[in-house]
């Protein structure tokens, strides 16, 4: 799969986000680093996937309560409410991106080193309940 330049500084500007977000969390919720983590993953996942597709997936009537937990998260970071903020970020999140988690683990699981962790009896059993997905056949 081919990436356009502008899906390459997208996925660089959602890396950087992630790390910031990362980064502002282990620094005691540090406002400016969750705030400036946010606006570059959300300018990076508009990059990757186009301003429409992106309005068009935040607007969608079944993503509408994570929608506003992820926005009104944002907006109290912006606020100077970090830590309740990134509560409700991340419940909006996990309402938002839910349902890539189970397509995530089936990645993970043929990593070299990863897979073999995640593919154990004890792990596989809780990750499959824990992201509702359905044990694989490999």
């Amino acid at each position: 799969m081919w990436l356009t330049d502008a899906q390459k500084i997208g996925v660089g500007l959602t890396s950087f986000g992630a790390f910031f977000l990362l980064l502002g969390v282990v620094l005691f919720f540090d406002g400016a680093l969750l705030a400036l983590g946010n606006v570059l993953f959300i300018c990076g996942l508009t990059l990757i996937i186009g301003p429409k597709k992106t309005f068009y997936f935040f607007a969608r009537r079944q993503k509408l309560r994570g929608t506003i937990c992820f926005l009104g998260g944002i907006v109290l970071v912006f606020i100077k409410w970090p830590f309740v903020g990134m509560l409700v970020e991340t419940l909006g999140f996990l309402n938002l991106f839910g349902d890539f988690f189970p397509v995530i683990l089936t990645f993970l699981r043929q990593l070299p080193f990863i897979g073999n962790f995640l593919s154990m009896p004890f792990v596989s059993h809780i990750l499959d309940r824990l992201v509702g997905s359905r044990p694989s056949m490999v």
